[in-house]
Protein backbone atom coordinates (compact mmCIF):
# COMPACT_ATOMS: atom_id res chain seq x y z
CA UNK A 1 0.00 0.00 0.00
CA UNK A 2 1.34 3.31 -0.92
CA UNK A 3 1.82 5.69 2.06
CA UNK A 4 0.53 9.41 1.28
CA UNK A 5 1.50 12.59 3.23
CA UNK A 6 -1.48 14.46 4.02
CA UNK A 7 -1.38 18.27 5.30
CA UNK A 8 -4.81 18.94 6.92
CA UNK A 9 -5.54 22.75 7.41
CA UNK A 10 -8.17 23.58 9.71
CA UNK A 11 -8.57 26.13 12.61
CA UNK A 12 -10.95 24.37 15.20
CA UNK A 13 -8.65 22.44 17.47
CA UNK A 14 -11.38 19.64 17.61
CA UNK A 15 -11.85 19.41 13.99
CA UNK A 16 -8.44 19.02 12.96
CA UNK A 17 -7.92 16.34 15.64
CA UNK A 18 -11.00 14.36 14.66
CA UNK A 19 -9.56 14.49 11.16
CA UNK A 20 -6.22 13.19 12.08
CA UNK A 21 -7.08 10.53 13.95
CA UNK A 22 -9.57 9.47 11.24
CA UNK A 23 -7.24 9.75 8.15
CA UNK A 24 -4.35 7.57 10.52
CA UNK A 25 -7.33 5.27 11.66
CA UNK A 26 -7.53 4.13 7.98
CA UNK A 27 -3.89 3.62 7.47
CA UNK A 28 -1.56 4.49 4.55
CA UNK A 29 -1.64 8.43 5.59
CA UNK A 30 0.99 10.13 7.34
CA UNK A 31 -0.47 13.32 9.01
CA UNK A 32 0.60 16.70 9.29
CA UNK A 33 -1.71 19.81 10.73
CA UNK A 34 -1.55 23.72 10.17
CA UNK A 35 -3.70 25.76 11.72
CA UNK A 36 -3.85 28.41 9.13
CA UNK A 37 -2.82 28.99 5.62
CA UNK A 38 0.08 31.09 6.26
CA UNK A 39 1.19 27.95 8.61
CA UNK A 40 0.21 25.61 5.68
CA UNK A 41 2.20 27.74 3.28
CA UNK A 42 5.27 27.27 5.53
CA UNK A 43 4.70 23.34 5.80
CA UNK A 44 4.64 23.00 2.36
CA UNK A 45 8.21 25.18 1.86
CA UNK A 46 10.04 22.49 4.13
CA UNK A 47 8.75 19.89 3.35
CA UNK A 48 6.27 18.44 0.41
CA UNK A 49 3.01 16.29 0.57
CA UNK A 50 0.72 14.29 -1.34
CA UNK A 51 -2.23 15.96 -0.43
CA UNK A 52 -3.70 19.19 1.38
CA UNK A 53 -6.90 19.12 2.26
CA UNK A 54 -8.51 22.62 3.36
CA UNK A 55 -11.89 24.17 5.16
CA UNK A 56 -12.54 27.21 3.28
CA UNK A 57 -13.88 29.31 6.68
CA UNK A 58 -10.94 30.22 7.98
CA UNK A 59 -9.53 33.44 9.82
CA UNK A 60 -6.70 36.04 8.24
CA UNK A 61 -6.28 33.61 5.11
CA UNK A 62 -9.20 31.82 4.21
CA UNK A 63 -9.54 28.86 1.98
CA UNK A 64 -9.85 30.81 -1.30
CA UNK A 65 -6.23 33.01 -1.02
CA UNK A 66 -4.71 29.88 0.36
CA UNK A 67 -5.90 27.91 -3.02
CA UNK A 68 -4.53 31.30 -4.80
CA UNK A 69 -0.94 31.51 -3.20
CA UNK A 70 -1.01 27.04 -3.88
CA UNK A 71 -1.06 27.64 -7.49
CA UNK A 72 2.69 29.62 -6.82
CA UNK A 73 3.87 26.57 -4.98
CA UNK A 74 6.36 24.72 -7.09
CA UNK A 75 4.42 21.05 -7.83
CA UNK A 76 1.76 21.67 -5.53
CA UNK A 77 -0.21 18.85 -4.23
CA UNK A 78 -3.48 17.33 -4.97
CA UNK A 79 -6.05 19.68 -3.18
CA UNK A 80 -8.83 18.73 -1.29
CA UNK A 81 -11.40 21.17 -0.13
CA UNK A 82 -14.34 20.94 2.47
CA UNK A 83 -16.62 23.07 4.09
CA UNK A 84 -19.92 23.45 6.23
CA UNK A 85 -21.19 25.70 3.61
CA UNK A 86 -23.38 25.34 0.73
CA UNK A 87 -22.74 23.10 -2.51
CA UNK A 88 -22.56 25.48 -4.53
CA UNK A 89 -19.93 27.05 -2.42
CA UNK A 90 -17.59 24.19 -2.69
CA UNK A 91 -18.24 24.20 -6.73
CA UNK A 92 -17.26 27.60 -6.93
CA UNK A 93 -13.96 27.26 -4.85
CA UNK A 94 -13.28 24.07 -6.79
CA UNK A 95 -13.49 25.93 -9.78
CA UNK A 96 -10.97 28.46 -8.72
CA UNK A 97 -8.51 25.70 -8.08
CA UNK A 98 -9.04 23.80 -11.59
CA UNK A 99 -8.82 27.27 -13.76
CA UNK A 100 -5.07 27.92 -11.76
CA UNK A 101 -4.19 24.40 -13.01
CA UNK A 102 -4.38 22.68 -9.47
CA UNK A 103 -5.48 18.79 -9.45
CA UNK A 104 -8.86 19.13 -7.00
CA UNK A 105 -9.47 15.56 -5.96
CA UNK A 106 -12.64 16.15 -3.55
CA UNK A 107 -15.46 18.47 -2.49
CA UNK A 108 -16.21 17.35 0.44
CA UNK A 109 -19.17 18.83 3.00
CA UNK A 110 -18.41 18.50 6.88
CA UNK A 111 -18.14 16.63 8.66
CA UNK A 112 -16.32 14.24 6.92
CA UNK A 113 -16.79 10.63 6.79
CA UNK A 114 -14.75 7.28 6.19
CA UNK A 115 -16.03 7.12 2.92
CA UNK A 116 -14.98 10.30 1.87
CA UNK A 117 -11.26 9.17 2.80
CA UNK A 118 -12.22 5.77 1.07
CA UNK A 119 -12.40 8.63 -2.45
CA UNK A 120 -9.81 10.63 -1.49
CA UNK A 121 -7.52 7.35 -1.69
CA UNK A 122 -8.92 6.48 -4.61
CA UNK A 123 -8.28 9.56 -6.34
CA UNK A 124 -4.40 9.61 -5.10
CA UNK A 125 -3.73 6.45 -6.26
CA UNK A 126 -5.24 7.30 -9.75
CA UNK A 127 -2.89 10.59 -10.22
CA UNK A 128 -0.02 8.22 -8.74
CA UNK A 129 -0.84 6.01 -11.88
CA UNK A 130 -0.54 8.63 -14.21
CA UNK A 131 2.27 10.37 -12.66
CA UNK A 132 4.19 6.88 -13.34
CA UNK A 133 2.80 6.53 -16.56
CA UNK A 134 3.70 10.12 -18.12
CA UNK A 135 7.39 9.36 -16.43
CA UNK A 136 7.45 6.01 -18.81
CA UNK A 137 6.26 7.83 -22.04
CA UNK A 138 9.08 7.94 -23.92
CA UNK A 139 10.21 11.59 -25.20
CA UNK A 140 10.21 12.76 -28.33
CA UNK A 141 6.89 10.94 -29.53
CA UNK A 142 4.83 13.59 -30.12
CA UNK A 143 6.49 15.87 -32.42
CA UNK A 144 4.51 16.60 -35.37
CA UNK A 145 5.94 14.35 -37.86
CA UNK A 146 4.98 11.52 -35.31
CA UNK A 147 1.39 12.68 -35.20
CA UNK A 148 0.84 12.93 -38.45
CA UNK A 149 2.50 9.58 -39.55
CA UNK A 150 -0.28 8.07 -36.45
CA UNK A 151 -3.12 10.02 -38.28
CA UNK A 152 -1.79 8.88 -41.53
CA UNK A 153 -1.56 5.17 -40.80
CA UNK A 154 -4.58 4.15 -38.59
CA UNK A 155 -2.70 4.23 -35.35
CA UNK A 156 -5.24 7.49 -34.31
CA UNK A 157 -8.94 6.04 -34.37
CA UNK A 158 -12.43 6.83 -34.01
CA UNK A 159 -13.90 5.21 -31.15
CA UNK A 160 -17.61 5.30 -30.31
CA UNK A 161 -20.00 6.23 -27.24
CA UNK A 162 -23.21 5.08 -27.78
CA UNK A 163 -25.95 7.34 -26.39
CA UNK A 164 -29.04 5.59 -25.63
CA UNK A 165 -33.11 7.03 -25.30
CA UNK A 166 -34.04 7.28 -21.70
CA UNK A 167 -37.96 6.58 -22.67
CA UNK A 168 -37.01 2.80 -24.04
CA UNK A 169 -33.38 2.17 -23.29
CA UNK A 170 -32.94 1.91 -27.16
CA UNK A 171 -29.26 2.77 -28.62
CA UNK A 172 -30.22 6.13 -30.52
CA UNK A 173 -26.89 7.13 -31.78
CA UNK A 174 -22.85 7.46 -30.67
CA UNK A 175 -20.40 10.45 -30.24
CA UNK A 176 -17.35 9.65 -32.31
CA UNK A 177 -14.24 10.09 -29.65
CA UNK A 178 -10.77 10.04 -30.35
CA UNK A 179 -8.19 7.30 -29.29
CA UNK A 180 -4.42 6.53 -30.38
CA UNK A 181 -3.75 3.51 -30.85
CA UNK A 182 0.32 3.58 -29.67
CA UNK A 183 2.45 0.51 -30.69
CA UNK A 184 4.69 1.06 -28.00
CA UNK A 185 2.35 2.81 -25.09
CA UNK A 186 -0.44 1.39 -25.61
CA UNK A 187 -4.39 2.75 -25.87
CA UNK A 188 -3.49 7.07 -25.23
CA UNK A 189 -6.62 8.88 -23.89
CA UNK A 190 -7.32 12.40 -25.32
CA UNK A 191 -5.44 14.26 -22.69
CA UNK A 192 -2.76 12.55 -23.72
CA UNK A 193 -1.91 13.99 -27.14
CA UNK A 194 -5.04 16.63 -28.36
CA UNK A 195 -3.01 19.61 -26.72
CA UNK A 196 0.29 18.61 -28.91
CA UNK A 197 -2.19 18.17 -32.27
CA UNK A 198 -3.77 21.80 -31.83
CA UNK A 199 0.00 22.94 -31.40
CA UNK A 200 1.12 21.26 -34.91
CA UNK A 201 -1.60 22.66 -36.42
CA UNK A 202 -2.87 19.55 -37.28
CA UNK A 203 -6.59 19.71 -36.34
CA UNK A 204 -8.03 19.88 -39.74
CA UNK A 205 -6.51 16.72 -40.54
CA UNK A 206 -7.98 14.95 -37.55
CA UNK A 207 -11.22 16.17 -37.93
CA UNK A 208 -11.53 14.91 -41.62
CA UNK A 209 -10.06 12.14 -40.61
CA UNK A 210 -12.76 11.50 -37.46
CA UNK A 211 -15.01 12.21 -40.55
CA UNK A 212 -13.73 9.75 -42.81
CA UNK A 213 -13.90 6.72 -39.82
CA UNK A 214 -17.07 7.77 -38.84
CA UNK A 215 -18.51 7.41 -42.23
CA UNK A 216 -16.98 3.29 -42.73
CA UNK A 217 -18.29 3.09 -39.60
CA UNK A 218 -22.17 4.09 -40.28
CA UNK A 219 -21.92 2.08 -43.70
CA UNK A 220 -20.79 -1.41 -41.92
CA UNK A 221 -23.75 -0.52 -39.39
CA UNK A 222 -26.42 -0.31 -41.78
CA UNK A 223 -25.09 -3.10 -43.84
CA UNK A 224 -26.42 -5.54 -40.68
CA UNK A 225 -29.47 -3.38 -41.12
CA UNK A 226 -28.64 -0.76 -37.75
CA UNK A 227 -27.73 2.49 -38.87
CA UNK A 228 -26.85 5.33 -36.46
CA UNK A 229 -26.24 8.77 -36.62
CA UNK A 230 -22.77 9.87 -34.67
CA UNK A 231 -21.61 13.08 -33.60
CA UNK A 232 -18.72 14.73 -34.24
CA UNK A 233 -16.66 17.68 -32.07
CA UNK A 234 -15.53 20.31 -34.13
CA UNK A 235 -13.45 22.77 -32.43
CA UNK A 236 -15.11 26.09 -32.91
CA UNK A 237 -12.16 28.22 -33.83
CA UNK A 238 -11.89 25.68 -37.27
CA UNK A 239 -14.79 27.57 -38.62
CA UNK A 240 -12.40 30.11 -39.70
CA UNK A 241 -10.69 28.23 -41.96
CA UNK A 242 -12.21 28.79 -45.65
CA UNK A 243 -13.16 25.72 -47.56
CA UNK A 244 -13.76 23.49 -43.90
CA UNK A 245 -17.54 23.29 -44.63
CA UNK A 246 -17.40 22.42 -48.63
CA UNK A 247 -14.59 20.28 -47.36
CA UNK A 248 -16.65 18.22 -44.88
CA UNK A 249 -19.77 18.10 -47.27
CA UNK A 250 -17.82 16.75 -49.97
CA UNK A 251 -16.02 13.85 -48.09
CA UNK A 252 -19.99 13.21 -47.20
CA UNK A 253 -21.22 13.16 -50.96
CA UNK A 254 -18.10 11.18 -51.69
CA UNK A 255 -19.00 8.30 -49.47
CA UNK A 256 -22.92 8.40 -50.56
CA UNK A 257 -23.76 9.06 -47.37
CA UNK A 258 -26.24 11.72 -45.99
CA UNK A 259 -25.46 14.68 -44.26
CA UNK A 260 -28.10 14.36 -41.49
CA UNK A 261 -26.32 11.58 -40.22
CA UNK A 262 -23.75 13.36 -39.06
CA UNK A 263 -23.92 16.16 -36.41
CA UNK A 264 -21.26 18.44 -35.24
CA UNK A 265 -20.89 19.47 -32.12
CA UNK A 266 -19.20 23.07 -31.06
CA UNK A 267 -16.65 23.15 -28.82
CA UNK A 268 -15.90 25.55 -25.87
CA UNK A 269 -12.65 25.24 -25.95
CA UNK A 270 -12.33 28.18 -28.68
CA UNK A 271 -14.22 30.67 -30.65
CA UNK A 272 -13.38 31.97 -34.04
CA UNK A 273 -11.70 35.16 -34.26
CA UNK A 274 -14.85 36.75 -35.84
CA UNK A 275 -18.35 36.29 -34.62
CA UNK A 276 -19.20 36.37 -37.99
CA UNK A 277 -17.50 33.55 -38.84
CA UNK A 278 -18.85 31.50 -35.99
CA UNK A 279 -22.61 32.21 -37.46
CA UNK A 280 -21.90 31.45 -40.97
CA UNK A 281 -20.33 28.77 -39.88
CA UNK A 282 -23.05 27.49 -37.56
CA UNK A 283 -25.58 28.08 -40.34
CA UNK A 284 -24.18 27.18 -43.23
CA UNK A 285 -23.49 23.46 -41.50
CA UNK A 286 -27.17 23.57 -40.69
CA UNK A 287 -28.31 24.67 -44.42
CA UNK A 288 -26.31 21.55 -45.76
CA UNK A 289 -28.21 19.53 -44.03
CA UNK A 290 -25.51 18.54 -41.25
CA UNK A 291 -26.92 18.42 -37.35
CA UNK A 292 -25.45 20.75 -35.17
CA UNK A 293 -25.09 20.30 -31.13
CA UNK A 294 -23.60 22.76 -28.50
CA UNK A 295 -21.28 20.35 -26.71
CA UNK A 296 -20.74 20.59 -22.58
CA UNK A 297 -23.78 23.35 -22.16
CA UNK A 298 -23.47 24.74 -18.42
CA UNK A 299 -19.53 24.17 -18.09
CA UNK A 300 -17.78 27.38 -20.17
CA UNK A 301 -18.87 30.28 -21.45
CA UNK A 302 -22.28 29.33 -23.69
CA UNK A 303 -24.98 32.39 -23.30
CA UNK A 304 -28.50 31.78 -24.02
CA UNK A 305 -28.39 34.38 -26.63
CA UNK A 306 -25.83 31.55 -27.86
CA UNK A 307 -28.26 28.85 -28.24
CA UNK A 308 -31.17 30.78 -29.21
CA UNK A 309 -29.25 32.40 -32.21
CA UNK A 310 -27.64 29.66 -32.95
CA UNK A 311 -29.68 26.84 -34.96
CA UNK A 312 -28.20 23.58 -32.60
CA UNK A 313 -30.91 20.38 -33.54
CA UNK A 314 -29.36 19.07 -30.12
CA UNK A 315 -28.07 20.11 -26.47
CA UNK A 316 -25.20 18.36 -24.96
CA UNK A 317 -25.84 18.86 -20.91
CA UNK A 318 -22.31 18.76 -19.17
CA UNK A 319 -20.91 16.55 -16.89
CA UNK A 320 -20.35 18.51 -14.14
CA UNK A 321 -23.58 19.28 -13.99
CA UNK A 322 -24.80 15.81 -13.91
CA UNK A 323 -22.31 14.29 -12.00
CA UNK A 324 -23.84 14.62 -8.27
CA UNK A 325 -27.34 15.73 -9.46
CA UNK A 326 -29.26 12.79 -7.80
CA UNK A 327 -27.91 14.06 -4.06
CA UNK A 328 -28.06 18.09 -4.49
CA UNK A 329 -31.51 19.60 -5.57
CA UNK A 330 -29.97 22.52 -6.37
CA UNK A 331 -27.78 20.85 -9.27
CA UNK A 332 -31.25 18.75 -9.96
CA UNK A 333 -32.88 22.04 -10.70
CA UNK A 334 -30.04 23.56 -12.39
CA UNK A 335 -30.01 20.70 -14.87
CA UNK A 336 -34.10 20.43 -15.08
CA UNK A 337 -33.86 24.30 -15.90
CA UNK A 338 -31.71 22.95 -19.08
CA UNK A 339 -33.15 20.07 -20.26
CA UNK A 340 -36.93 22.23 -20.49
CA UNK A 341 -35.24 25.17 -22.20
CA UNK A 342 -34.29 22.23 -25.09
CA UNK A 343 -37.05 20.88 -25.20
CA UNK A 344 -38.72 24.64 -25.77
CA UNK A 345 -36.15 25.34 -28.56
CA UNK A 346 -37.19 21.53 -29.81
CA UNK A 347 -33.92 20.57 -29.80
CA UNK A 348 -32.81 16.86 -28.50
CA UNK A 349 -31.39 16.97 -24.97
CA UNK A 350 -28.43 14.77 -23.82
CA UNK A 351 -27.03 13.98 -20.52
CA UNK A 352 -23.46 13.34 -20.97
CA UNK A 353 -20.75 11.17 -18.49
CA UNK A 354 -23.76 9.52 -16.84
CA UNK A 355 -22.47 7.01 -13.88
CA UNK A 356 -25.11 5.77 -11.46
CA UNK A 357 -28.31 4.36 -11.47
CA UNK A 358 -29.53 7.11 -9.89
CA UNK A 359 -28.42 9.88 -12.04
CA UNK A 360 -30.32 7.92 -14.78
CA UNK A 361 -33.82 8.11 -12.63
CA UNK A 362 -33.69 11.93 -11.94
CA UNK A 363 -32.82 12.45 -15.52
CA UNK A 364 -35.72 10.02 -16.43
CA UNK A 365 -38.10 11.95 -13.96
CA UNK A 366 -36.84 15.15 -15.79
CA UNK A 367 -37.70 13.70 -19.77
CA UNK A 368 -34.48 14.62 -20.56
CA UNK A 369 -34.17 12.65 -24.26
CA UNK A 370 -30.44 10.64 -24.72
CA UNK A 371 -27.57 9.85 -22.62
CA UNK A 372 -24.04 8.62 -22.43
CA UNK A 373 -21.16 7.46 -20.19
CA UNK A 374 -19.89 4.87 -18.69
CA UNK A 375 -23.41 3.21 -17.19
CA UNK A 376 -24.47 2.71 -20.76
CA UNK A 377 -20.76 2.12 -22.16
CA UNK A 378 -17.40 3.56 -22.39
CA UNK A 379 -16.15 4.88 -25.82
CA UNK A 380 -16.18 1.25 -28.12
CA UNK A 381 -14.41 0.56 -31.67
CA UNK A 382 -17.06 0.37 -34.32
CA UNK A 383 -16.34 -3.44 -34.13
CA UNK A 384 -18.03 -3.59 -30.90
CA UNK A 385 -20.29 -1.13 -31.64
CA UNK A 386 -21.60 -3.91 -33.87
CA UNK A 387 -21.35 -6.59 -30.83
CA UNK A 388 -23.38 -4.45 -29.11
CA UNK A 389 -26.31 -3.09 -31.03
CA UNK A 390 -26.81 -6.90 -31.96
CA UNK A 391 -27.55 -7.55 -28.52
CA UNK A 392 -29.19 -4.04 -27.81
CA UNK A 393 -31.60 -4.07 -30.66
CA UNK A 394 -31.32 -0.61 -31.30
CA UNK A 395 -34.32 2.21 -32.69
CA UNK A 396 -33.36 3.57 -36.15
CA UNK A 397 -33.60 7.00 -36.10
CA UNK A 398 -32.62 7.61 -39.04
CA UNK A 399 -35.57 6.33 -41.35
Amino acid sequence: MTVYRVLIVEDHPFQSRLLAALFESMGGFVVDVAWDGASALQRLAAAPVDLLLTDLMMPHMDGIQLIQALARVPCPPALALMSAASRRMLTGAGQVAKNLGLNVVGLLPKPLGERNLVELRESLDERAEQARAFRTRPTGCRAASTLARALGNGEIQAWFQPKKALHDGGIVGAEALVRWVHPTEGLLMPRDFLGDIERAELEVQLLTRMLAQTLTAQAQWARIGHPLPVSINLPTHLLDHDGLIERLLAQVRLSQAEPRHITFELTETSTTQHSSNYYAGACRLRMMGFGLAQDDFGKGYSSYFNLVSTPFTELKIDRSLIHGCADDTQQASAVLSIVELGRELNMVTVAEGVETCAELDVLRRMQCDHVQGFIVSPAITADEIVTLISVERPRSVLL
